[in-house]
């Protein structure tokens, strides 16, 4: 606090001095991180720091108490105290759809028109769990989570969904949350429809051969590739680079997401969806993002590559129209 300047606090917590007091302030309206009349509660600097640095690294709980004085299970009780309280103080105020109108304007500078979010997963590496372990073993053979998001223009994450194991299809759990119902009956985006060549389309959300093709979600067309398909793949590629981004940003600076999480299972979506908060917050604040970090972020991934995704057919009629007049749009552009 008295002598590391913003590039060490960057280098340790991922965040500048005054991103993490203003987070502290924040925190310090949970009752359970204040001081009791039984014993003084940890300062609420010190619960942040404790769980900053656990995210942060990969360090297990043994060093990260001896970092700051305390006992592995001192360690292991302010980490969840703290990502309960940033999930209940900020996530929904963090990781939330924002302003639809300037995400689409954002992602039509990119060459998508009507876009207002891309939707994509990520297999994130845990311990074997006590119970039911094969459910969580994934195609490439080793214990895994999936964090689903939908992310706007920015990289920023607008909802998450971090509770499925991998035995799930990609489309099994898409149809399953929230977000999926609000797009079938149309009330999760404003009504804003355009046209493209004689073509109506709502606001659509990209996303990779995993998932079906709707009237508001636009996939890859693999079948029978021209070069007008080539170019709308290409578009769509180009576009969808803002998700693997922003999920190769989030694993760079919070690696307790590259470690194998070793959290209780029941804990483990609440520990990423703190996670997907901080990462919010982080970039709303402007912090500085070093490309030194994403190298260090590979080699950490080279160890858990993540499963190919299995293709899903069927399409709906008024979706492939769409997706036609779209290709075609394309075309007369590069024209």
């Amino acid at each position: 606090m008295q002598v590391w300047d913003d590039e060490q606090w960057l280098q340790n917590f991922w965040m500048r001095k005054a991103t993490f007091l203003d987070l502290c302030v924040e925190l310090a309206l949970v009752p359970q991180l204040k001081d009791t009349r039984i014993r003084a509660a940890l300062l609420v600097k010190m619960h942040m720091a404790i769980t900053a640095w656990k995210l942060a690294t990969l360090d297990c709980y043994r060093l990260v108490a001896n970092q700051f004085g305390v006992g592995k299970l001192t360690v292991g009780a302010v980490l969840m105290q703290v990502c309960r309280a940033i999930n209940c103080i900020l996530l929904q105020r963090t990781v939330t759809l924002g302003n639809v109108r300037v995400i689409v304007d954002g992602f039509a500078e990119m060459g998508f028109p009507n876009c207002g979010g891309l939707i994509d997963d990520t297999h994130i590496p845990i311990l074997a769990p006590d119970h039911l372990a094969m459910e969580y073993i994934n195609r490439k053979g080793y214990f895994s989570m999936v964090l689903q998001a939908l992310v706007d223009h920015r990289g920023h994450f607008t909802v998450i969904n971090a509770r499925w194991s991998r035995k799930v299809h990609d489309a099994h759990i898409f149809r399953n949350t929230g977000l999926y119902r609000k797009l079938q009956v149309g009330t999760f985006f404003p009504d804003q429809k355009i046209t493209v060549g004689d073509v109506e389309m709502t606001i659509v959300i990209p996303g990779d051969t995993a998932y079906p093709l709707q009237t508001w979600l636009m996939k890859h067309d693999m079948e029978n590739l021209d070069s007008s398909r080539e170019w709308f793949n290409n578009r769509l590629s180009r576009c969808r680079m803002t998700v693997e981004c922003a999920f190769g940003r989030l694993k760079a600076c919070w690696r307790c997401l590259y470690g194998r999480l070793d959290f209780d299972a029941d804990n483990i979506p609440i520990v990423r969806a703190a996670c997907c908060t901080l990462h919010n917050l982080c970039e709303v604040e402007g912090e500085k993002f070093a490309q030194g970090w994403s190298g260090e972020a590979d080699y950490l991934a080279a160890e858990f590559e993540q499963p190919d995704t299995r293709a899903i057919r069927g399409s709906q009629r008024g979706a492939i129209r769409i997706r036609e007049a779209l290709r075609q749009h394309f075309e007369n552009e590069n024209q």
